[in-house]
């Protein structure tokens, strides 16, 4: 009998060995959820961690043990859990929880997304045996833009025996989990009320001479967990200044969470008492929100300066060059009524722009948390349609087609008329196309508001978009400048045609900007349409006059290519039949229709001519913005930065890594379709100075390339107030936090830099 128990459990030894313990994840619907464990085989009476493993779809998340403001955690109920009586199952040991902003500055959650385990202890019976089965239902929140209630039946057979072998799989899973897991600090800590907020003060070995991002995460819900937390780093640790959940709310006798600096985080127990010495420095709190603090009047000031900045920027000019057309023509009329509704007009269409942009920021802001600007450029489709409007408006100005009334035609019909449309879709183009170009005092503007109530987001904006009308709103407005404008005349139409190459250089600008989101497969699709729609605007002119010619050519050429096939089909190894048959079929029917356009009367030539001319524009605009729409679901190439000294991915890891080794670091955050980030690549980080003092100062040179999007680099730029790229970061020598450098580079400025770090 002994040998046949020994052999037994020798068995048992082997295939638990071989096989985990038996689970299988379970798709919830947005989650793939799994019950694991570290042993394959366990001992009676030993404690053994198990996991609640959840692999989250993207962009969705789960909840903490104190979900926030809005939430429930996971829980699981039990319907075997193996003769185990309920006090020896533990509850979970929670992971460190992400910050979930919902509405930034008004509702605030904590939880986890892409993959987290929640480990838990089982402590076995002292005489159990044989399998053990643990089995019940996982329920959970799941939440994107809206909240789901998900459930997942977990299921797990554990092996019990005579020796200890663990399952690889589950103990990888719940080690990573446990080390991320707040150890109980080994310090003191205390909350005091300071007036209209309360502080908490942590005197800890752990946290003393941290710099860096500090947080609470409360366990419960004693303070507003949406509302900012001011930091001050002293010599024996740090204080928070904490507000409490309702105004007048009386100090409790404990409060107990987890603070994080940095990378760092403890669990935390503080009782009510006085604040504990070394714990501040003596200039008192810094917030990492200041953006917050900053008045609603200066940030309007900000972004009125920044929006009449914009007028000057290299994206937004060609564009504008329409616009001066327009308020030549309307100056001409000699009417003040005219010249006014025209820029009244421009200015509601930069307006009403930057109102939809307004509105598009805070849905992005209330489904991902996250508010960034030119976003809009990060889309392959958007960027695909602008390239081809920007094109025709090209072609327009050549002289390719018209709009309806000729530049020399002024007068009250082109005001009436054509005129309030085309100055109104003028400011439209030009805010979609400039806004992105965040240069002087529209990146920190943009940045302090990006985390502020809905109205003061919506106001500001509206007042970028005042600064970049406020120029023509003007011309419009005042005689006396009026007066200044040339009198209409031939040179307007010689003018006309010279803008349209700005616009062609804009275009090109836009297929660089596509070309890095999608390749350049999708830059040779766009050409290809863009020449569709030139012949086919080409082909409608000429109709007229050559239809007949136009129709034969293009059956002439057409022939080209199943002639081809035929010859392809005949020279293989082995004839082609089914492809030389279709190709003499192909060849068959364009010669009869080559024949039947020859004899056609001229009228139905100029019909078919262009009928076929309109399917190419159409085909020309739609097959384009097809292939881009299929590009979003496709992996997209990233974008390689074209520097003479090396360079490397930025990541707050690697960050972490190299200001760890005393290296001074530089980063770059960047993106092909921002105008500005590549005059400074140009004009002072790609120069001779620059990367040779880099060199000389072992500088590690980052590039965050927000191209296609990134959230984590979105949440790095929302950490520093900034709302959009360009974001220069330097971080000296033997220091943690960076210093935010001007959107505006200049040669000297970081070479001083850097012989200021040597």
């Amino acid at each position: 009998m002994a040998l046949l128990r020994i052999a037994f459990l020798s068995l048992i030894a082997v295939l638990a060995a071989w096989l985990p313990a038996l689970s299988q994840p379970v798709d919830g619907g947005h989650a793939r959820v799994e019950l694991v464990s570290e042993r394959a085989l366990a001992v009676p009476g030993e404690t053994v961690w198990f996991g609640l493993s959840f692999e989250i779809d993207p962009n969705w998340h789960i909840y903490w043990r104190n979900a926030g403001d809005a939430g429930i955690p996971p829980e699981i109920t039990w319907r075997d859990v193996g003769g185990v009586a309920a006090e020896q199952v533990g509850g979970f040991a929670w992971p460190l929880p992400e910050l979930l902003p919902v509405v930034p500055g008004q509702i605030m959650d904590y939880g986890y997304s892409d993959q987290v385990v929640l480990p838990f202890m089982v402590t076995l019976p002292d005489d159990a045996e044989g399998p053990l089965l643990f089995e019940g239902v996982a329920d959970y929140l799941i939440c994107e833009d809206v909240c789901i209630p998900e459930s997942a039946d977990i299921r797990l057979l554990l092996s019990v025996g005579g020796a200890q072998i663990p399952d690889q799989y589950g103990s990888d899973l719940i080690q990573a989990s446990l080390a991320s897991v707040p150890p109980e600090f080994s310090g003191d800590a205390r909350l005091s009320d300071a007036g209209d907020a309360w502080v908490l003060s942590v005197d800890s070995p752990e946290l003393s001479g941290l710099q860096g991002n500090a947080r609470f995460f409360p366990y419960n819900h004693e303070i507003k967990h949406a509302a900012d937390q001011a930091a001050s780093f002293g010599p024996e640790g740090l204080q928070l200044r904490l507000t409490p959940d309702r105004e007048g709310d009386p100090l409790p006798e404990t409060i107990a969470g987890v603070v994080k600096v940095g990378e760092t985080a403890v669990a935390i127990s503080a009782d009510a008492g006085p604040v504990l010495p070394g714990t501040s420095r003596a200039g008192g709190f810094s917030t990492q929100a200041s953006g917050a603090a900053t008045s609603l009047p200066v940030l309007m000031a900000f972004a009125l300066i920044g929006g009449l900045i914009l007028n000057l920027m290299p994206c937004v000019l060609p564009v504008l060059s329409i616009k001066a057309m327009g308020v030549v023509s309307a100056s001409a009329s000699g009417h003040e009524r005219e010249a006014r509704a025209h820029g009244l007009w421009y200015a509601a269409g930069v307006l009403a722009s930057f109102g939809a942009l307004a509105a598009a920021v805070l849905s992005v802001r209330a489904a991902t948390g996250v508010a960034i600007w030119g976003f809009w450029l990060q889309n392959p489709i958007l960027v695909t349609a602008l390239i081809l409007i920007i094109f025709l408006i090209g072609l327009w100005l050549l002289g390719m087609f018209e709009l309806g009334t000729s530049v020399q035609a002024v007068g009250s019909d082109l005001a009436a008329k054509q005129g309030s449309a085309g100055a109104f879709f003028t400011g439209v183009l030009a805010a979609v196309v400039g806004a992105p170009c965040t240069g002087p005092f529209l990146g920190a503007a943009l940045g302090a508001v990006m985390l502020q109530p809905s109205i003061n987001v919506v106001l500001v904006l509206l007042t970028m978009g005042l600064g970049m009308a406020l120029p023509f709103l003007a011309l419009s407005f005042l005689p006396g400048l009026q007066k200044m404008i040339p009198k209409p005349g031939a040179w307007m139409e010689t003018l006309k045609q010279v803008f349209a190459f700005p616009m062609f250089l804009t275009a090109a600008w836009l297929l660089s900007v596509l070309g890095a989101q999608a390749g350049n497969r999708m830059v040779a699709m766009v050409v290809a349409g863009a020449a569709l729609i030139a012949f086919g605007i080409w082909a409608l002119k000429a109709a007229g006059q050559g239809a007949k010619s136009i129709l034969l050519s293009i059956l002439g050429l057409a022939v080209i290519v199943p002639a081809f096939g035929l010859i392809t089909a005949m020279s293989g190894p082995q004839v082609d039949v089914s492809g030389a048959v279709f190709s003499m079929l192909w060849i068959v029917a364009l010669v009869v229709a080559f024949v039947g356009v020859a004899q056609s009367s001229a009228n139905v030539s100029a019909q078919t001519a262009r009928g076929l001319a309109g399917l190419a524009i159409i085909a020309g605009l739609v097959w384009p913005l097809a292939q881009a729409r299929t590009a979003l679901t496709t992996e997209r190439p990233s974008t390689a930065y074209a520097a003479k000294y090396e360079t490397e991915a930025w990541s707050p890891e690697r960050v972490a890594e190299l200001t760890s080794e005393g290296r001074a670091v530089f980063v770059d955050f960047t993106a092909e379709w921002c105008v500005t980030c590549q005059a400074n690549k140009l004009q002072t980080l790609q120069t001779r100075p620059v990367t040779e003092a880099f060199a000389a100062g072992n500088v590690a040179f980052l590039v965050a390339d927000f191209t296609n999007g990134d959230k984590t680099i979105a949440l790095e730029l929302q950490k520093h107030n900034r709302a959009g790229v360009p974001m220069y970061l330097w971080y000296a020598p033997g220091e943690t936090q960076p210093h935010v450098l001007p959107e505006l580079l200049s040669i000297d400025l970081v070479t001083g830099l850097v012989d200021g770090a040597g």
